[in-house]
C-alpha cells in the first residue's frame, strides 16, 4: 500500500526544498506520494522540471495562501 508523507518546506528557499524532496525520494517506496509545502515560487517551477527529468510522476502542484503544495509519486 502506498504512503503519503508531507515535507513542510516553507522555511527553506531554493534549493532547498527540492534537496529535501531528493533526500525523501531516495528513502520512499515505488508509488509512494510525496507533499512538498514551499513558500519558495522557485519550487513550484523547478520541483516539476526535475520531476520530469529524473522520470517520477507529478501529481500535482496547487496555489494556498501563499505557499505551493507539489505532489510526486515515486515512479521507479
Amino acid at each position: 500500500m502506498s504512503e503519503r508523507q508531507t515535507i513542510d518546506a516553507r522555511g527553506a528557499f531554493c534549493p532547498g526544498p527540492l534537496m529535501e524532496l531528493i533526500a525523501a525520494i531516495k528513502l520512499a517506496e515505488i508509488g509512494d506520494e510525496i507533499e512538498i509545502l514551499s513558500a519558495d515560487k522557485g519550487s513550484a517551477e523547478d520541483i516539476p522540471a526535475w520531476i520530469a527529468k529524473v522520470g517520477h510522476e507529478m501529481v500535482g502542484v496547487t496555489e494556498m495562501d501563499g505557499h505551493w503544495s507539489i505532489v510526486v509519486k515515486k515512479a521507479k
